[in-house]
């Protein structure tokens, strides 16, 4: 294929992106000597850049969405097609692609039955957290307002879902915060709070029943958790967890919220990563692959049972959901999310990711023989991490510098992969991968060969 190289035009491109474009969890000093990296084109796994190089991309867009891949043209040409017939009214009202993705998303998802369309992660929780507020002040006296959230998951950027995060570094300096949101014990077995127990995974539920005890269980509406804790370590839940929450969460009459912004559609080898746990949620949120990053979508699903909630009432005039996004009545969303839905569909890319996702955990636990820095290695699907430690016996973590060293030596060898959120002190030390579902066997291959590569020149092992 053919792929740009610096030219006159593309330098005052990134001249312009310098001066005057302030990029995402970015510091810019490095800009004051380097020029940002810009990609320019992009073609099933694989990017080019600027310069015209190649890279393997292990990290699916950054941050696991691009699901199906780059160079979707039936994507863009589905997108192009409805936005030429009809862009946009208001989200009050209703659209073709809207109603048709909704109802085959809801096909997919047994016990639920209404979408709301919002545009971000970010914004779908932050729907979310509202019907909970608001379902407390209709039928609970306003007392059952309290939100659960677990160390290390992460919810968005907005004030309310930082509030929601279990990630320090992401909330610092962004206070006072919303109150009414409350922090469980995260449930990584290998960073067990208990000592070496038997059943780790019912102990780490039961640590969300002591928190509700002492809040006072009238007190509390919902829990919010990511199904796989994403970056926050890539943290598959234990055996017995997610069964002890579920009984939890109906004993209290806690609402049961799952986070799918990073697992859904797709990303763990069952279209939810719910669905492997065999829970029934209340609400669910999803954005990211939802269209693979071809347009902005997020959704709110919900039962029905929470939508007969907010039925009109003729005696309360504020009993709808009074809620609002400008762009959730952007067609391009839905029409874009079809697509994706019938590319994953026909290309059996479920069944891909599951066969693709053992052998990425087979060559990463190959990697932790060989590897004595590796002391973890964990993850679902198309959707693992490797813990790097000082010392396997002391699961030290790994030095932060070392880490991004990794991450660097690969990136130098044409292979892009992330690391922690650099938001959890002292635990920024696993590596993840999140490769789109499309890849192949070379693919997988190609990835761990170049982190053994980079790990053996960083640690000096074999």
């Amino acid at each position: 294929m053919s792929v740009h190289v610096y030219s006159d035009d593309l330098r005052q491109t990134i001249a312009a992106d310098r001066s005057h474009v302030w990029h995402h969890l970015t510091q810019h000093k490095p800009f004051e000597t380097q020029d940002p990296r810009l990609y320019v084109e992009g073609r099933g796994m694989r990017l080019w850049d600027a310069m015209g190089r190649e890279y393997l991309d292990a990290v699916s867009g950054g941050v696991w969405t691009v699901n199906v891949g780059y160079g979707r043209a039936s994507i863009a040409d589905a997108v192009r097609e409805q936005l030429v017939r009809m862009n946009y009214f208001s989200g009050a009202a209703g659209s073709i692609p809207g109603a048709r993705f909704a109802e085959r998303l809801i096909a997919k998802m047994p016990g639920l039955s209404r979408v709301y369309y919002a545009n971000s992660g970010s914004e779908a929780n932050e729907k979310a957290f509202k019907i909970v507020r608001q379902i407390a002040h209709r039928h609970h006296g306003g007392r059952k307002y309290k939100i659960l959230y677990r160390e290390r998951d992460y919810h968005g950027t907005t004030i309310s879902a930082l509030s929601a995060s279990g990630q320090p570094e992401r909330s610092a300096h962004y206070g006072p915060l919303t109150p009414g949101f409350v922090q469980v014990p995260h449930c990584l077995e290998y960073r067990s709070q208990y000592g070496v127990i038997a059943n780790y995974g019912e102990r780490a539920a039961d640590a969300i029943e002591d928190v509700i005890r002492r809040e006072g269980p009238d007190t509390v509406g919902a829990i919010c958790l990511e199904p796989v804790t994403a970056g926050g370590g890539v943290i598959t839940p234990p055996k017995g967890y997610w069964e002890r929450v579920q009984e939890i969460c109906r004993r209290y009459d806690v609402l049961l919220h799952i986070d799918e912004v990073v697992c859904g559609v797709g990303r763990t080898g069952k279209w939810f990563g719910y669905q492997h746990f065999g829970i029934k949620p209340d609400l669910v949120t999803m954005a990211k692959g939802v269209a693979s990053g071809y347009a902005a979508i997020s959704c709110l699903v919900t039962t029905e049972a929470v939508f007969e909630q907010f039925k009109d009432d003729a005696s309360d005039p504020l009993s709808h959901f009074r809620d609002i996004s400008t762009f959730g009545g952007c067609t391009s969303g839905p029409a874009a999310a079809l697509e994706n839905l019938r590319i994953i569909e026909d290309e059996r890319l479920l069944e891909n990711t599951t066969v693709m996702g053992a052998r990425l955990l087979r060559n990463l636990a190959e990697l932790q023989r060989r590897h004595p820095v590796i002391g973890d290695v964990r993850g679902l699907g198309l959707f693992c991490g490797a813990e790097l430690v000082k010392d396997r016996q002391t699961r030290e973590p790994a030095d932060e510098k070392q880490v991004q060293a990794v991450i660097a030596d690969c990136l130098g060898r044409g292979v892009i992969i992330g690391a922690t959120n650099r938001s959890i002190p002292g635990l920024n030390n696993t590596l993840c991968l999140s490769p789109a579902l499309i890849a192949t066997a070379d693919d997988i291959d190609q990835i761990t060969t170049t982190i053994g590569s980079a790990l053996e020149k960083v640690f000096g092992t074999k």
